[in-house]
């Protein structure tokens, strides 16, 4: 919705500056690892700051594993499969929340899809009041087969209630998508349907139009010449996905094959942007690259830097990823645009590599952005320049680093395992092979003369070995430099 849309509907509407969305950032991130770690799968997938993805299947077939029917109304959920008292009670004999479509007089019992969706309900309402009793927000959500049917069957009962898709048929699936306009499907962008209805309406329609769709799924999906032929043809344009009239056909008749990400601890890129009215002078665009700059580095440090378990200063923090890439985009309009002339909202851009100075977390953030803007962004706004051919009008100035490499890490995660960690862990390794205070070392007492003689080939080759004299440890002559420089690393 506009804004001047909001005030026509709502006269006391209050405007609040939301430049900052630090906030909004780091409460979205709390509420994600909330949900995720009710997850078996680790599939939970966040789409933008405040709507998740859970792929629960291995948890409700589990349950539905061990369920019993005869007693329905005294049900347990279980929230695990090593402890059977984690979880929590439930009533079965019904959906919980509203239902969206017709429900049977006899629960099908029989139907593991009605199974499924009547334990996800379940699950849904427990996540749903946790999320309200600890920390205050209210939510929606949508249990279905998929997440297509899923997202538009849970803006169904908005703020404070959740909604269950119970299509047991494909005919219920289809009737539901029919009664949405086109636009509102998932994976149909503006141009794709403004393609699809000037195709129907035989007249050409405009993606900026397409707010509102002429049309319904049911339009479409019955109009004689549709078919995933005629798709393929209408939608492959250069650059178009390959089978993207396969995969429409399928968004329309509720069929979405897309599975729920595994989640990440590292996002694919961090961005920062913002638009102007009109920056048309070098010192105007210098001062606004410094603020997305420090935007950008601050965000780095939230989402990029984790508690270093290993650091022996306390509250130490590493970094848990490295972009590789700076990209800088802008969108830019000819400097006098006359009345008529159509707005290219199309952005360009150029990268580069990020200089490695940024990932030096005690350094103020606003002298690394200066040296940032002068070193490594201005340059790349030089070669826009050069290609662009024409005065400076920028309306949108987006910057981000991309390329996420995983740092070394004592996980499995990390590119490598940290050396440092390794090194740190000798002590505890070589533990229970160490002798206690007072022990008898005579190894060779008791022994006959051929062990004897092998014995004392080995002491003849300590000649090329030393002792550590920080340690005590006997290491060959050529491994004494390196070792010598662990106990400085280590203090």
């Amino acid at each position: 919705m506009l804004i001047s849309e909001a005030r026509s509907v709502c006269k006391d509407l209050v405007l609040v500056d939301g430049e900052d969305l630090t906030p909004f950032r780091d409460t979205s991130k709390i509420l994600f690892n909330f949900l995720r770690s009710y997850s078996w799968n680790a599939r939970v997938e966040r789409l933008g700051f405040d709507e998740v993805f859970m792929d629960v299947t291995d948890m409700i077939d589990y349950n539905i594993e061990v369920l019993n029917v005869g007693c329905l109304a005294d049900s347990f959920f279980h929230l695990s499969k090593k402890d059977p008292e984690t979880g929590f009670p439930c009533n079965l004999t019904s959906i919980s929340g509203c239902v969206q479509g017709i429900l049977p007089e006899t629960a099908p019992l029989e139907n593991k899809v009605y199974l499924r969706l009547l334990l996800g309900s379940h699950l849904a309402n427990f996540l749903r009041r946790k999320l309200e009793s600890e920390y205050g927000y209210t939510s929606t959500c949508g249990i279905a087969t998929n997440k297509l049917l899923s997202k538009l069957v849970g803006s169904r009962n908005k703020p404070r209630n959740q909604t269950t898709l119970l299509a047991i048929h494909d005919d219920d699936v289809f009737q539901f998508v029919d009664g949405h306009k086109t636009r509102q499907i998932p994976g149909l962008g503006s141009k794709t349907v403004a393609q699809l209805e000037s195709h129907v309406l035989g007249k050409r329609v405009e993606p900026e139009s397409q707010f509102t769709s002429a049309l319904s799924v049911a339009d479409l999906r019955f109009h004689p010449t549709m078919s995933p032929e005629l798709l393929e043809t209408l939608l492959a344009n250069p650059g178009a996905e390959k089978g993207i009239g396969t995969k429409v056909w399928g968004l329309l008749h509720g069929v979405d094959t897309t599975e729920v990400k595994v989640a990440s601890d590292v996002p694919s890129q961090i961005s920062i942007e913002d638009t102007y009215k009109g920056l048309d002078t070098l010192p105007q665009i210098t001062e606004e690259l410094h603020k997305l700059s420090c935007s950008l580095m601050r965000r780095m440090r939230i989402d990029l830097l984790a508690l270093d378990p290993h650091a022996r200063v306390p509250g130490a923090q590493r970094w848990i990823a490295r972009p590789k890439t700076l990209r800088l985009s802008v969108r830019c309009w000819p400097a006098r645009q006359g009345h008529g002339v159509g707005r290219d909202f199309t952005r360009i851009s150029r990268s580069g590599s990020l200089p490695t100075f940024v990932f030096n977390d005690s350094e103020d953030i606003d002298g690394m952005a200066q040296q940032l803007v002068a070193e490594t962004l201005l340059p790349l706004l030089r070669r826009l320049h050069e290609d662009h051919g024409q005065k400076w009008n920028l309306q949108l100035i987006n910057v981000c680093v991309a390329n996420m490499v995983a740092c070394a890490a004592d996980e499995s995660q990390g590119v490598g395992r940290d050396i440092s960690v390794m090194f740190r862990k000798q002590d505890e390794t070589l533990q229970p092979y160490r002798l206690a205070p007072g022990a008898d070392n005579n190894f060779d007492a008791g022994l006959v003369s051929e062990e004897s003689g092998w014995q004392s080939g080995w002491e003849d080759e300590d000649e090329n070995h030393s002792t550590c004299p920080t340690c005590g440890h006997r290491l060959p002559d050529f491994a004494m430099a390196a070792h010598t420089r662990y106990h400085k690393m280590v203090g």
